[in-house]
């Protein structure tokens, strides 16, 4: 490891070897993209958008494709485990590492509740179909919020989760390239089979208009329906750039590749969800004929097409999907609370580990917060709306550090280099600002006080000195976040966007739909362009780069070679 290499704009040599084609890249951002998200995602829409979230499905891929290229010229860049956490801190320093990586951990921490909730769903499904009294009534059949018995269900199962990840980890490795395979392969199977048993073109103009909602309704759809939530996980291929045989043709041809399966798979389900549901089932609105459905979309809509064993096959993936992808971000959850303390961030207690090299405290932290999200976000599509915000939070940060990094070390070595990047990347962060707004004030207030946890436990840590490891806040380079975070919220209370499921107002309503979006994009530019010319200086950023890489190869020595969710 020398300092000429870190000089040079790239990290230092881990010991990756470069082995992992094209192929490789975007099988592992595929199986990232296609996860649990189809259990929901097409019911949730058409209840949102009607048949017009085909079209939200579209949008939701090229906003997530735009917000990918940019992570592509950073993954190369910087081939670290985390690093869409990790990028702000390169460019902004200690604050913006802070509470980027405080993004990551709430990004984190709300898959697993999500996963149990699905879970939840399909299983009171069955045991209704079935006629079982156990789990027979885990949610409200109306609200679909989650009754005292499934709280009760859901928290042993995220203890079950817990208890896994304190005893095998490497396990869990072993099996994600399987579960792979399968997670891809039962949404395949019920594309084709409810295409070829019961499909009908008119059921695209039954009932209401084909947008019944409008322009808002196929925004909203975006991540209150899940559909951003499902198209997530394109930053795989980005992370295994460091191990890639020809990063600069095949990242970008990787990241575009999964998204646009991505897309025709989840626009397949959605086409198929709607054309399949018999002529019976089409009431007077689509929001009435999608709550048929609420408790187990496809499986519910395979027993009423008379498929019975395509319903079973969908049970079974409803266990196999959600629990698997739970269980991965259990670790990553401790992986993210394990890095922030050893940056200073978290108490030095987050870095205790078993013989094993688990991170033990940060599983029960991860346990206790993801059981207490029960209860403020009690049902599948409030608590996706939170993680929607979360993640796009977390990802706003990596257009601003691509800003940083082409105007303060415009020499760094860039295996791939991204066309229209001076373009791409303010783009990148007013789309990413524009979902947090259509997630609306009832959720991002929730987010806000989610945020201001995140703030306390750094000050107490720093405070009480729970952690000696020493922190360069550098204020100056992050002058701009809290006006950002302050300002985007004020902008959202005062925007139409802040209405609950049921319609109630929360906000004056004083920036009607349309110009909400204009100011949002405005404001947007104001802080990027703010952040990029504040960022720290060239030497600064290799300097931290350097020390972002001892941190990582020590955490890959501690707890071992980072799980891909």
């Amino acid at each position: 490891m020398t300092t000429t290499q870190t000089r040079s704009g790239t990290l230092p040599d881990t010991g990756l070897k470069r082995q992992i084609g094209f192929i490789g890249l975007m099988w592992a951002s595929a199986g990232s993209i296609i996860g649990s998200g189809w259990l929901y995602g097409a019911q949730k829409g058409l209840a949102a958008a009607g048949p017009a979230v085909i079209w939200s499905w579209v949008i939701g891929a090229v906003a997530i494709l735009i917000l990918a290229l940019v992570h592509a010229e950073l993954g190369g860049m910087y081939p670290i485990a985390g690093g869409t956490a990790r990028f702000p801190h390169l460019a902004f320093g200690g604050i913006a590492g802070g509470a980027f990586g405080w993004f990551s951990w709430l990004q984190a921490v709300t898959v697993a509740p999500i996963e149990v909730m699905a879970m939840l769903g399909y299983w009171q499904s069955l045991a209704r179909t079935e006629h079982w009294g156990f789990g027979a009534h885990f949610q409200n059949p109306t609200t679909e919020i989650l009754t005292p018995s499934g709280i009760v269900a859901a928290v042993i199962i995220m203890a079950v989760f817990t208890g896994i990840n304190f005893f095998s980890i490497r396990a869990l490795a072993n099996t994600n390239s399987a579960a792979t395979w399968w997670k891809i392969g039962v949404p395949v199977l019920a594309i084709f089979v409810l295409a070829i048993v019961n499909f009908h073109g008119s059921n695209f103009g039954a009932g209401e208009s084909f947008a019944p909602t409008g322009l808002k309704g196929v925004l909203s759809a975006l991540p209150t329906a899940g559909i951003v939530f499902a198209l997530l996980g394109f930053e795989q291929a980005d992370q295994l750039a460091g191990e890639s045989s020809n990063p600069k043709r095949d990242i970008p041809r990787a990241v575009i590749g999964s998204v646009l399966i991505g897309l025709v798979i989840y626009l397949a389900l959605q086409v198929v969800f709607i054309a399949s549901i018999p002529g019976d089932h089409l009431l007077g609105t689509w929001a009435k004929t999608a709550a048929q459905y609420a408790s187990g979309p496809f499986a519910l809509l395979a027993t009423a097409v008379g498929v019975g064993w395509l319903a079973v096959v969908l049970y079974v993936d409803a266990v196999i999907s959600p629990g698997g992808t739970g269980l991965i971000y259990f670790t990553a959850t401790s992986r993210v609370s394990y890095g922030l303390s050893k940056n200073g961030y978290f108490p030095k207690l987050f870095e205790s580990t078993t013989r094993r090299g688990v991170p033990w405290f940060g599983l029960v932290i991860a346990w206790i917060f993801g059981c207490i999200c029960f209860l403020p976000f009690p049902s599948w599509q409030s608590l996706v709306s939170l993680i929607t915000s979360a993640s796009v939070l977390m990802y706003a940060g990596a257009p601003l550090a691509f800003g940083a990094f082409r105007k303060r070390i415009p020499q760094a070595d860039r295996p791939f280099r991204l066309l229209g990047g001076a373009i791409l990347s303010p783009i990148a962060f007013i789309v990413a600002n524009w979902i947090i707004l259509w997630t609306g004030w009832i959720t991002d207030y929730k987010l806000g006080i989610c945020i201001l946890i995140g703030l306390a436990i750094i000050v107490v840590t720093r405070v009480l000195k729970l952690n000696p490891t020493p922190v360069h806040f550098n204020w100056r380079s992050a002058q701009w976040l809290f006006p950002y975070l302050i300002g985007l919220g004020l902008i959202v209370f005062l925007s139409d966007w802040n209405q609950d499921l049921n319609g109630t107002i929360a906000g004056p309503d004083w920036l009607p739909f349309g110009w909400d979006m204009a100011v949002t994009a405005a404001f947007s530019l104001i802080i990027y362009y703010w952040a990029v010319n504040t960022a720290i200086d060239g030497q600064g950023i290799l300097q931290i780069a350097d020390e972002t890489a001892a941190h990582a190869e020590q955490e890959t020595a501690e707890l071992g070679a980072p799980i891909a969710g």
